[in-house]
């Protein structure tokens, strides 16, 4: 395998990992208690979609360069 697609299965890997994370904070947003709580799975989430984000586009970049 060569080191384009090395990458490209990391990224995959990191983008599946991002995605247990999203999933679990999205049940815990659903399911908080309390304001504070959910305000802080909601930070949770939007991280994660964030970081799903960087990922994509440092996939595209790196792909990109190649």
């Amino acid at each position: 395998m060569g080191e384009s697609a090395d990458l490209r299965l990391l990224f995959h890997r990191l983008n599946n990992q991002l995605g247990v994370i999203l999933a679990h904070a999205e049940l815990l947003e659903s399911k908080a208690a309390d304001d504070v709580s959910r305000a802080r799975a909601a930070q949770v989430v939007t991280s994660a979609l964030e970081a799903m984000g960087t990922t994509k586009e440092l996939c595209r970049c790196t792909t990109a360069s190649r």
